[in-house]
């Protein structure tokens, strides 16, 4: 995963959880139950918010790519306690940036103590590996460069500095106007900000402008725009206002366009406008970059990836996580009217094209005692083993294989075998050895999972047998 961006359920004290109280969601206080214990519903709600987030976290880790980032929206609620757990799952060396976003435009009047503008947005990376980007350029940047000569295009900066002639009387000096032979002195209470040696050479590389007509007073330096050390964009900093990224209230508006009927999009309390999520997009991911949301809400992310790779023609791909009953309603069906297009009229809205899997979480593969859960099917559970022991997808077979019906894959240098049946025991013995067919060479290992082994280790070792019992030995993920 090359950027990971989560917005998760915020805790806002005596007023509940934004985004249907998720921490008495059923599922959440199962989870609780589980882990903490009982006592876990009768702890403070800073503790519950870190008992719900903290393996999430762990888990986000995991799945970062060495060169990713993970950028998390917060509220002051929280803040404090995510900075802290991050510090630890992430490493205090790999913290990024907090960048303040302005969410609102105007203070509500009716606010009794000091008005909430902002959120914060964490930062932080895998590994010293990532690499931030620049933003795009804007016409505000590029206008102050409205100067030309045969050089380029240029604007012009202060001639001048803040120091007195007292102080660095080396550059209280007389400066030749070329053009009509005065001698300019600075003030003395601000001097020329070069020195005589580079402002001979500012003379020589043409540097020094004296006004349109060429006859000014006072000389300016000129900086040219292709000189810019990040001519291409524009360094990222920590403030984000809503100018330059949106607001909630722009997110709400947002989202009611494209979701016209409702569809109980009001419970949405705190929406983000898609383009936070598109600046955030423009610093974090490459053209092919993999963005995973694990609290999709209304299903913001996948469209400011949709909008940024129909911007600059990316192929951007997105995973969408939610657990909330309006994954399909609002977030799935969000992303549907964004690629297709919505709105009529003069309101009509093109499509940004593109096209998404939708799934649904099935039954748990163990249950509660560690055994396999056969409700989920054979084929399910062989498919799951195959893919925690790494087999190319290419190398793996169905159970009408020529070798066994057990056969999970073969490679020229190896074999699994998941010899499992729902309603007996199976073994690793001699006679499931004598039935397997593998015709010409065997591989020179052979995994084999099943219930029990009757072989010796020794036998096991000198034939290039490996055992693994069920369900004991199966990778949980």
């Amino acid at each position: 995963m090359n950027c990971i961006y989560i917005d998760p359920p915020y805790n806002t004290g005596n007023e509940g959880w934004v985004y249907n109280d998720a921490v008495n969601d059923p599922r959440i206080k199962k989870w609780l139950g589980q882990v903490v214990g009982k006592e876990g519903e009768d702890l403070t709600r800073h503790d519950k918010w870190l008992c719900m987030m903290y393996p999430r976290l762990k888990l986000l880790h995991r799945l970062l790519a060495k060169d990713g980032v993970i950028f998390i929206s917060i509220d002051d609620n929280e803040a404090a306690n995510l900075r802290l757990i991050m510090d630890e799952i992430f490493g205090a060396t790999n913290f990024v940036a907090n960048i303040l976003w302005q969410k609102k435009y105007a203070v509500a009047n009716d606010h009794k103590s000091i008005a909430p503008m902002h959120d914060h947005i964490f930062v932080f990376r895998k590994t010293a590996n990532w690499e931030r980007l620049l933003l795009p350029r804007t016409e505000d940047k590029d206008r102050q460069y409205r100067l030309e000569d045969t050089n380029g295009i240029f604007r012009t900066s202060d001639y001048t500095c803040n120091k007195s002639a007292d102080e660095r009387p080396n550059l209280y000096y007389p400066i030749m106007q070329p053009n009509t032979g005065e001698e300019i002195w600075p003030k003395r209470n601000a001097v020329w900000r070069y020195s005589q040696e580079r402002h001979a050479q500012n003379i020589q590389d043409n540097l020094i402008y004296w006004g349109k007509e060429g006859i000014g007073k006072t000389p300016s330096f000129k900086r040219y725009r292709d000189s810019l050390k990040n001519a291409g964009g524009v360094v990222p900093q920590t403030w984000w206002t809503h100018e330059f990224c949106g607001h909630t209230d722009a997110a709400k508006k947002e989202i009611r366009a494209i979701m016209a009927e409702g569809n109980g999009i009001d419970d949405f309390v705190t929406p983000k406008p898609s383009t936070l999520i598109e600046r955030i997009l423009q610093i974090a991911t490459g053209k092919d970059a993999l963005v995973l949301d694990s609290f999709a809400g209304s299903g913001t992310t996948a469209h400011a990836v949709l909008k940024l790779n129909a911007q600059d023609g990316g192929n951007r791909r997105f995973i969408l996580c939610e657990m909330m009953d309006y994954a399909e309603t609002i977030t799935a069906e969000r992303v549907r009217r964004v690629m297709a297009g919505y709105g009529e009229g003069n309101k009509a809205t093109a499509g940004l094209g593109g096209a998404f899997s939708y799934y649904t979480v099935g039954e748990p593969l163990f249950l509660p005692d560690d055994n396999l859960n056969e409700a989920v099917g054979v084929q399910v559970i062989r498919d799951y083993v195959a893919y925690t022991e790494n087999i190319p997808q290419e190398s793996r077979t169905t159970t009408d294989n020529p070798v066994s019906p057990y056969l999970l894959g073969q490679t020229p240098d190896a074999a699994w075998l998941f010899h499992y049946e729902p309603d007996r025991a199976t073994l690793l013995d001699m006679d499931f050895l004598g039935s397997l067919q593998f015709g010409g060479k065997r591989p020179a290992l052979v995994v084999v999972y099943a219930d029990a082994c009757l072989l010796s280790p020794e036998f096991l070792q000198r034939h290039g047998l490996v055992f693994k019992k069920i369900p004991r030995d199966i990778t949980r993920l």
